[in-house]
């Protein structure tokens, strides 16, 4: 036991935070403001203070400077640092923070040594949509160039999913335990990301931390491989690579029938977990079934239904959305539980990109304000002023954990970033879709009072777009095209 402490003590002291050399500087990031949520702004500046304290060096890592989950000081989480990439895109003039996912690939794929240990390698595969979003911000074509042809990192990942076996120690002191079988995968909450989630339950209400079911066929598995096959159709479309791309969108489409035959069910107008011997719905509604929209895989019809749901106060549409189950369920806790009702910055904010998907871009603004208001009022409200691990569906506060004992991590960006800063760009403002490589900006304006962003960094572009109530307001060193409520403006340098 005291070797283990010991060893635990030398890791944690191995780590130390690239903030405590480079001062962290708001001004050299995006300027995103609106008069109707001047109070977002503070929270968007803690969220930044926050992440870039968590950058961290550490020596024997494949990739150091990375970015750092906020979690603990020995493992490394696949799941919390994809989500955290993602907003981290808004930086990637300042660094190369993508970079980060060799930490992953190199001891995974290449089996190089690492000081880090991969806590669940397992973890949901989403590394190609991390790295698609990234690089239409960036618009880095060399590490394209690397990571698709060079390494080839996301077809091999794709391909590992399908074959781990489980009870597989890869880089890590948790073995795996997803397996790929006939109609789907089998896997566990820990694993998913989610850890005490009650799906899988054959009876209600659930008292176990976790449940087990051998026999779940995981939603979210089979839809974050098609939408990883997505992801690297559209990249490899990018790089020229037209062949290749139609072969990955094949692979998309053919996970996508196989998700509408057996996981869609036509009575509730949801994708549900199903058992693999006899198909039977396992109906536990979270969020997890929103995958299947941001993977593109579910018809026009299937996505307006689910989109009904997204705006139900009866299921996800809740003043807290979202929530990993809805107030219904018997699992449900009104101060959270974890993932027994906790509002999560993860699922919410994928699920809000699966109704953007689907063209629902009001109905994904007004979500994203209800999401920031939460994290708002609870960092004003509660003490310590602070963005948490996740949020109670009832109270401005932060969730409890799954043992009910202690309330989640503080300090948490972390993914929880992902609201102050994602969610505020691409929904509250509504600049959800900026593409260096088609040098192209996509901009619902559903605010009508003055709001906009300066300074934002898109390939070899820096921009200013306001609206001043009564027009566009912009100023760019090079030129683009601004897209509003599908409107084409022509942005050149003065």
């Amino acid at each position: 036991m005291n070797r283990i402490f010991i060893l635990l003590a030398l890791l944690f002291l191995q780590r130390t935070t690239f903030a405590q050399k480079t001062e962290f500087n708001l001004k050299s990031l995006p300027q995103p403001y609106a008069t109707d949520y001047p109070h977002y702004e503070e929270l968007y500046q803690k969220a930044w203070e926050l992440a870039w304290s968590h950058i961290t060096v550490k020596e024997g890592m494949t990739q150091s400077p990375f970015i750092d989950e906020a979690f603990c000081d020995y493992n490394d989480w696949i799941w919390d640092t994809q989500f955290m990439l993602l907003y981290w895109r808004y930086a990637a003039h300042l660094g190369d923070w993508i970079l980060t996912n060799n930490n992953f690939y190199k001891p995974i794929h290449d089996g190089v040594s690492s000081s880090g240990a991969i806590h669940i390698p397992d973890n949901p595969p989403l590394f190609a949509w991390s790295e698609y979003l990234y690089n239409k911000i960036s618009g880095d074509k060399e590490h394209l160039e690397q990571l698709l042809f060079k390494d080839r990192y996301l077809q091999k990942h794709y391909y590992w999913f399908d074959t781990i076996q489980p009870r597989s120690v890869i880089c890590s002191s948790a073995p795996t335990c997803l397996k790929k079988v006939e109609k789907g995968y089998l896997w566990e909450g820990g694993r998913s990301g989610m850890d005490n989630t009650p799906r899988g339950r054959t009876y209600a209400p659930v008292k176990e931390e976790r449940p087990n079911n051998p026999n779940m066929l995981w939603v979210d598995a089979i839809a974050q491989q098609a939408l990883s096959a997505d992801c690297i159709a559209q990249l490899l479309q990018e790089s020229g690579k037209k062949e290749e791309a139609k072969f990955w969108q094949h692979k998309r489409d053919s996970i996508g029938k196989l998700i509408n035959q057996y996981y869609w069910d036509a009575e509730d107008g949801f994708y549900y977990d199903i058992d693999r011997r006899d198909n039977k719905f396992l109906k536990v509604a979270t969020p997890a079934s929103y995958w299947v929209m941001l993977a593109g895989v579910a018809p026009k019809k299937n996505g307006e239904r689910m989109a009904e749901k997204a705006e139900s106060k009866e299921w996800f549409g809740a003043d807290a959305p979202f929530t990993t189950l809805i107030e219904s369920d018997p699992n449900f806790g009104t101060d959270g539980n974890y993932w027994r009702g906790a509002m999560w910055l993860p699922t919410s904010y994928m699920s809000i990109k699966a109704l953007e998907r689907y063209g629902y871009l009001r109905l994904a603004h007004e979500a994203a304000i209800r999401v920031i208001d939460r994290q708002y009022h609870t960092y004003k409200d509660y003490s310590p002023n602070t963005i948490w691990e996740c949020y109670s569906p009832s109270e401005y506060k932060p969730s409890y954990r799954h043992d009910y004992k202690e309330y989640v991590r503080p300090d948490f960006c972390g993914w929880s970033a992902l609201g102050p800063i994602s969610l505020f760009i691409e929904n509250v403002l509504g600049f959800y879709d900026i593409d260096a490589n088609s040098r192209t900006i996509r901009w619902n304006r559903e605010l009508q009072k003055p709001h906009g962003i300066r300074n934002l960094h898109f390939g070899d572009i820096v921009t200013d777009i306001e609206w001043d109530g009564k027009q566009v307001i912009s100023k760019t060193n090079k030129p683009y095209t601004l897209i509003m409520n599908g409107k084409k403006i022509k942005i050149k340098p003065e």
